[in-house]
């Protein structure tokens, strides 16, 4: 298959069972993954737009456009009985979207004898959203009340707490729903304009993966996705870089809840680095299980019920943090002190070589577990398209199986460092 051609397309490149294609007529990039282990599907298009993409006084529109991408088009309404979730659901599709920072994604698992029904209604709703105003409002009421309930929930809050005091110029400092005053306030005029500005082909990534007859499925693309012109204007690029942060930042959240958390945060590079394969094995070696650093130090001491470390793989640089949820009679500012002492390891020695081998299979099974199905493989495929590059999903595993101890103690020296620390304490009232 890496070596086939289909009209209409340029053939990009093909690297481990993954097709990259062209669309000609607009710059519609497609995927094509195929798997025979089940008559099944999964198509899904990736608009390389999120919270990343929105300025002030719009935050929260990709997440709203999310919403109201599925309230129809003049093809598939609710008012003529085929809206988009009961024309997909009648052919037994799983169909759902989720945005996050730096894409939005839209997909159907499905039959693979029903695939033309998901190509054709991505195809219509790429530029034929309706984006009625009455749907604006009625999903604004929905938006806010999702809202609210992560207002309420403490490690949510504290979360985006410790994201918006450490950045303070980069758009990572937005939450994904938006601030409300800007959900409360976002026109229809607005969401369309962001509509008509990132919502076009050659802003977007199509992947098929299952069972899929791969001459047929082109055509259809092609043939959906072919007519719909590429924007009339480049998408705008984000053009701020975050300034180097010179001192640690602290915050505190204080409201209801149980229990207390202190959550360590630091400036990390792009999932591009070179850097990121030691940090990925890094969070693991802290935070992964009963054996991890941050389990032997704070919870068989008893200072801590739950510990976690994350490496977070963005487009543009981002964080890697650490939390504890404290034990009953415990400070914060002890849970901090032995936050900070397990990072501090990290960077004055380096780690065992048989803890190395430990992270490196619990990363190995973990990649396994995410690829395990069309589904799987897609959800995969999304997060490496919107990191800035699909090959991410080949390459990022490969450089974590080459990772050496000495790589982790260089990734701990460049990123642990108290200035450019930001933490966060939950304080329950």
């Amino acid at each position: 298959m890496e070596e086939r051609r289909y009209d209409g397309f340029t053939r990009i490149e093909s690297r481990q069972g993954i097709s990259q294609y062209r669309l000609d007529a607009n710059g519609l990039d497609v995927l094509l993954v195929p798997m025979t282990l089940a008559p099944v599907v999964t198509f899904m298009i990736t608009y390389r737009v999120g919270s990343r993409n929105e300025s002030t006084g719009e935050t929260g529109a990709t997440h709203f456009l999310e919403h109201l991408m599925f309230k129809g088009t003049e093809r598939f309404n609710r008012e003529s009985g085929n809206s988009i979730f009961n024309t997909l659901q009648r052919v037994g599709a799983r169909v759902n979207a989720t945005t996050w920072l730096d894409r939005t994604n839209y997909y159907e698992l499905l039959p693979d004898d029903k695939l033309e029904q998901a190509i054709e209604i991505e195809a219509d709703r790429m530029r034929g959203a309706k984006l009625d105003p009455e749907d604006v409002d009625r999903e604004r009421t929905v938006i806010l009340n999702e809202l609210d309930r992560g207002e309420n929930e403490p490690m949510r809050k504290l979360y985006q707490t410790v994201w918006s005091t450490a950045f303070l110029a980069h758009p990572y400092r937005h939450p994904t729903i938006g601030w409300r005053s800007d959900v409360e306030n976002l026109s229809p005029n607005q969401l369309r304009n962001f509509y008509d500005t990132f919502y076009w082909p050659d802003n977007a990534t199509v992947s098929v993966i299952g069972s899929f007859d791969d001459e047929r499925t082109m055509r259809l693309v092609s043939e959906y996705f072919g007519d719909i012109p590429s924007a009339p204007n480049p998408a705008p690029k984000i053009h701020t870089v975050e300034p180097r942060q010179v001192g640690t930042r602290h915050v505190t959240v204080r409201m209801a809840g149980e229990p207390g958390a202190v959550m360590v945060a630091f400036k990390a590079p792009p999932a591009s680095d070179v850097l990121s394969a030691a940090l990925s094995v890094l969070s693991v070696v802290l935070g992964d299980g009963k054996a991890g650093r941050l389990y032997t130090g704070l919870v068989d001491s008893g200072r801590a019920i739950g510990v976690s470390a994350v490496h977070s793989l963005l487009r543009d640089p981002g964080l890697f943090y650490v939390y504890a949820m404290l034990a009953p009679g415990i400070t914060h500012a002890d849970v901090e002190e032995k936050l900070v002492e397990e990072l501090d390891r990290l960077t004055s020695s380096p780690i065992e070589e048989t803890e190395l081998n430990r992270a490196k299979a619990i990363v190995r099974a973990d990649t396994s577990f995410d690829r395990d199905g069309p589904f799987s493989i897609a959800s995969s495929l999304n997060e490496a398209i919107a990191s800035g590059d699909w090959k991410l999903y080949l390459s990022i595993p490969e450089a974590i199986a080459a990772v050496t101890t000495d790589d982790l103690l260089q990734a701990a020296k460049s990123i642990f460092e108290p200035d450019s620390r930001t933490v966060g304490y939950f304080v329950p009232r």
